[in-house]
């Protein structure tokens, strides 16, 4: 199920002194004084829609994100959710524990399956058969590969995306997986003050 790892927050500090710029007439410092100067009117604009809480565009996360692939097209709708590099089927998938790279929903008929397929690929592989049946082989094992499987990826995003994205996935039928995704976004620093506002 999915998973949030080694999570980073970036110039969180640092856009909640810039929320103020259009209103000063200069760079400003970046310091804890001004920051804490600063952190009232962020609190004020981040509710606020049309460009007002831009600034938490400003606060970058960064993580590892386990995750099913059936989750993969749902994550893809948002356009801040970058994947700095992730793990890949199409280069792993024949290397894979079976037993192991699978969420708890996926039958063990599934994972028999998967081996049976498997088996076949790399009968073909180690008899040297031509390209042709190897490719046909391999697609079988992409093709049949259940949903379930899991994977890994490092991401980007920021404050202002993870808010849609958490108000839109706060009550998700996948409770699981995006009620982690959910969990891991209420633990990141101000979560009330910028996100839930």
């Amino acid at each position: 199920m999915l998973q949030v790892k080694n999570v980073k927050v970036y110039d969180l500090e640092e856009s909640v002194i810039a929320c103020r710029n259009s209103m000063r007439t200069a760079i400003p410092e970046y310091t804890k004084e001004e920051f804490e100067k600063s952190l009232e009117r962020a609190c004020k604009l981040a509710p606020l829609g049309n460009g007002h809480n831009n600034f938490l565009c400003g606060i970058r996360v960064a993580f590892d994100l386990v995750y099913p692939n059936y989750i993969s097209p749902e994550m893809q709708r948002y356009h801040f959710f970058d994947i700095v590099n992730s793990s890949s089927k199409m280069h792993k998938l024949v290397k894979m524990d079976m037993d192991a790279c699978f969420n708890k929903y996926v039958t063990d008929e599934s994972k028999e399956q998967m081996k049976r397929l498997l088996d076949a690929y790399n009968t073909m592989v180690n008899a040297r058969a031509g390209q042709d049946a190897i490719y046909q082989a391999f697609m079988r094992v992409l093709s049949n590969c259940p949903l379930g499987v899991e994977l890994f990826m490092r991401c980007t995003t920021n404050y202002l995306q993870l808010r849609t994205i958490y108000k839109q996935r706060k009550n998700h039928k996948l409770k699981e997986d995006w009620g982690a995704f959910c969990k891991f976004i209420e633990e990141l620093p101000y979560f009330e003050e910028f996100i839930l506002a």
